[in-house]
């Protein structure tokens, strides 16, 4: 299916009950669940391959990340360990990051370790490259990154992440765990938020 077949989902919140903390919000379809179930296994397979023979660890980037690393995970046919990084720049309905808040408390042992940074979205760059320079701190053997979706015309780092699946205009978008106000995560494609 291309994604020009996809149809426009609105998606609204209850007709009646509590006050919602969100609003109805209309969302065009931009990546299929099945296009993204294909790029994952493929890109699983690449990960296998590249990491044979090497003490893998994948850092899963909280909370935005979490589905997609979930998936991948599934699709790497190889052992490795998992740690969480938890990070947020985009708070409430921001639209634009704001500062950088990081928590390492959950982080294994990752001395020696070949690290796989897995992220939901490559933006302007700076949460991974900010990431990055803090995990050189703990002398890992090497440090490669993953996202799902990677906006070329907003980075502004000279890092570009060394594995992704697909490459999006510049539009806010939200499901397969990413968010608008914490909202929408659970989406099983990638939409774009419109108030059309």
């Amino acid at each position: 299916m291309r994604i020009s077949e996809i149809p426009l989902v609105v998606v609204r919140g209850a007709p009646a009950g509590p006050q919602l903390d969100h609003r109805p919000m209309n969302i065009h379809p931009l990546i299929s669940q099945t296009q993204i179930a294909d790029a994952v296994s493929e890109l699983g397979a690449r990960i296998t391959e590249d990491f044979q023979e090497r003490n893998l660890t994948v850092l899963s980037i909280l909370t935005g990340s979490i589905v997609f690393v979930t998936d991948l995970m599934r699709r790497i046919a190889i052992p490795h360990q998992l740690g969480l990084v938890q990070a947020s720049s985009y708070r409430g309905t921001t639209t634009s990051p704001a500062e950088l808040r990081l928590n390492l408390d959950w982080l294994p042992e990752l001395r020696g370790r070949d690290l796989l940074l897995v992220d939901d979205i490559f933006d302007t760059g700076k949460t991974l490259s900010t990431i990055r320079s803090r995990l050189e701190e703990f002398e890992p053997a090497s440090i490669h990154s993953a996202v799902l979706l990677w906006k070329k015309s907003r980075t502004v780092v000279d890092m570009t992440p060394d594995y992704f699946c697909f490459e999006i205009p510049d539009e806010f978008v939200v499901g397969y765990g990413l968010d608008f106000n914490n909202h929408y995560r659970h989406l099983p494609y990638i939409g774009i938020v419109s108030d059309e």
